[in-house]
Parts: structure tokens; sequence; C-alpha cells
């Protein structure tokens, strides 16, 4: 099941980066809305994030119930174990909000979005944030789960990519904001 996981993960991975990068374009400004490729791309993602998460509560009752028969304690000796839960919990309630605000009304083929104020650009942000945690720390199970050994340079790297495409992200929101509301 693990090994599952890793490669979901890794299909998450990718189609995270391509929204990212279109999303922020188009929240930029630079690239035009409405694309349906990046809608069904959008959604086939919820849906491995969701079949990630169900993955994830199983595989983590398993081992606070390994843990529970064995007697050790999996509360204070392992904070990473426990970073990565609330994290991925925190990206399930921030993609519930990034749902609510870009997922528009078609009004003759144009698509409507909701009001962006400063609550939602919080919300944005704090979305980002998570995401970076969550993917940040089990970026080297990740590999490791997929075969990469001693891929140190290729692990650095990732983080790199990674880093870039979340502050990316993360400005293109401020962009959105700033069009919203200023400009």
């Amino acid at each position: 099941m693990r090994k599952w996981n890793a490669i979901l993960s890794m299909g998450i991975l990718v189609l995270f980066l391509i929204h990212g990068i279109a999303g922020g374009l188009q929240a930029a400004g630079l690239l035009p809305g409405g694309n349906p490729v990046m809608k069904v791309m959008a959604w086939i993602m919820f849906g491995l994030i969701a079949l990630h998460t169900v993955i994830g509560v199983k595989l983590t009752a398993d081992t606070l119930h390994a843990c529970r028969i064995s007697g050790a304690s999996y509360y204070k000796e392992n904070r990473l174990f426990w970073l990565r839960r609330v994290s991925g919990l925190a990206i399930m309630a921030f993609i519930a909000t990034h749902l609510l605000i870009f997922t528009g009304t078609e009004d003759g083929g144009i698509v409507r979005l909701h009001l962006f104020g400063g609550m939602q650009l919080a919300t944005q942000i704090l979305l980002v944030a998570s995401i970076a945690v969550h993917v940040l720390c089990n970026i080297r199970p990740l590999m490791i789960a997929l075969g990469v050994r001693g891929g140190k340079e290729l692990f650095l790297d990732v983080l790199v990519v990674l880093s870039g495409i979340l502050l990316f992200t993360g400005i293109a929101f401020v962009i959105y904001y700033i069009r919203w509301n200023v400009i």
C-alpha cells in the first residue's frame, strides 16, 4: 500500500506543478483563464488527493495500532510523523477554501469567480504554506519509496524547484488579490 501511495504522490506532485504554474500565470493575468484541460486535470488531481488521504489515514491508523500493541509512544518521539499528518489535514481544509473561491459559475461560457479579498488571500497563502511543509518534509521518503538511492544532489534540486514554484504560486495569489482589489 505504501508503494501505491508513493506512486499516487508522484502523480499528485506532477499535476500540482502543472496546476501551480498555469494557475499562477492565470492569476497574474499572463495566461487566459477558462481552459477546460486545466479544469479536468485539477479534478483528477483532487481525486488522487482524496485517494492519497484515504491511504494516509489507513497507514496512520495501522502505525498507531502497532505502537499501542508494542507499547511504544509515537507522540513525543516522532514529531515529523505528526507534522506530516497535521500538514496534510491543513491542506485538505485549505483545498476546500480553494475550491470555494476558484470554482466559478458558468454564465454563457464566462467563468465568474467569487470575491477575492483579504480573507481569501490569507487562506490561499496558508494553502501554499501547508503544501510547502507537507511536500518538503515528505520528499525524502517519497524518493526512497520510489527507489532513488544516494540522490542527495537530486534531492536538493527537487527542493529548489518545488520551493521556487511554491514561491511563485504565493506571489501569484498576491498579484491576483491586487488585481481584484486595487486595479
